[in-house]
């Protein structure tokens, strides 16, 4: 199951008392104070885990408290500090004040980590208020209480590359047959429920990741088909695969409108996810009457200066092209491909080399 958003309450622990405790000893006024201080609580600490992919745990747990600090004790013994609670995301997950909204973190990178919540200092005790003037001090202090808040979990997948377009565009067989990645295909629309990454390995030591995004429709901003729920995952890519379906004019559809209409969804969502670098493909043109109407659109996408590549997902014709157009944009310019795939292919290369 692919949860991408999350509730959750979390609570550092609270800081120890702090001890009111007298030695024995000769001479010395009640024996002198030797209370201890109370632990410090622990604190909620959220890591960034890239073999994570999805929230599912927090849908069954919510409330995430730290250990409390020990109390303080007497002969100056120091309580124990409390453990501090860790909790896992997804490498991409987006942590925020669920009162404010306000964006805290953005766990983006693997072994980040967040301090949710800090726990409470540990309350002093007796021994720390010793003075010429009062060497027999008869109070402690209490531990403070631990910090608490809800936070609200966003997770938005990490991708080089998004795979956008019409139900039953070939999305998901295109992934299927240029990674690993196996998700469900079938000849129903919406057969994607959630979004999918794939790994494409296009020459030693080198990668990048697609993600396929459940088809939009024309109104998909207005909650329309799946909505557009799911784009908040390729907000994050450089480069935007928008796949055409040619044999769409079956149904009294056309290829050219359908590329404007789901550039207008995306405009609708985030004009910066509108402007990202696009290749297009038109797909299936191993049926004959979408060769054919590739033929003819060809020119109309140049009339408008969007070269289309012509593509079947479920032969692999042309697909090659088309990785290596995406390799080419994705590696032409090192920043284009995010921090954390680059020290990936570093560490892949320098493996290598040894």
């Amino acid at each position: 199951m692919f949860i991408d958003e999350a509730k959750i309450y979390v609570k550092g622990g609270d800081g120890g008392n702090g001890c009111v405790s007298f030695r024995r000893e000769k001479y010395v006024p009640k024996g002198g104070p030797d209370g201890g201080d109370g632990g410090d609580g622990g604190s909620v600490i959220i890591t960034a885990d890239r073999n994570l992919h999805t929230l599912i745990d927090f849908k069954y747990k919510q409330h995430y408290k730290a250990k409390r600090g020990a109390h303080g004790q007497g002969s100056n013994k120091y309580g124990k500090n409390g453990e501090d609670c860790r909790i896992r995301v997804p490498v991409g997950t987006i942590i925020k004040d669920a009162d404010t909204k306000g964006i805290l973190k953005d766990s983006n990178e693997d072994g980040m980590e967040f301090f949710a919540a800090s726990g409470g200092r540990g309350g002093r005790g007796n021994a720390r208020f010793k003075s010429s003037t009062n060497r027999a001090p008869r109070r402690a202090e209490k531990g403070f209480p631990g910090e608490e808040k809800w936070l609200r979990l966003e997770l938005k997948l990490l991708a080089d590359v998004g795979i956008i377009g019409f139900p039953n565009a070939g999305k998901s067989t295109l992934i299927s047959k240029i990674s690993a990645a196996r998700p469900k295909i079938s000849d129903y629309p919406f057969t994607t429920l959630a979004p999918n990454l794939g790994v494409v390995a296009v020459e030693e030591h080198k990668s990048f990741v697609v993600a396929d995004i459940p088809g939009l429709i024309e109104g998909a901003h207005e909650g329309k088909g799946l909505g557009i729920r799911f784009l908040r995952h390729i907000e994050r890519t450089k480069i935007l695969l928008h796949l055409i379906d040619m044999s769409s004019g079956e149904e009294g559809r056309d290829p050219l409108d359908d590329f404007m209409t789901i550039n207008r969804e995306l405009s609708h969502f985030s004009p910066e996810l509108a402007s990202k670098l696009q290749i297009v493909a038109g797909n299936k043109i191993d049926i004959p009457e979408a060769r054919e109407r590739f033929k003819k659109v060809k020119g109309r996408f140049k009339d408008i200066k969007v070269d289309i590549f012509p593509i079947s997902a479920a032969t692999g014709e042309g697909v090659d092209k088309v990785i290596k157009c995406i390799t080419e944009k994705l590696f032409k310019n090192k920043n284009i491909i995010s921090p954390q795939r680059h020290k990936e292919h570093k560490e892949e290369k320098n493996k290598g080399e040894k």
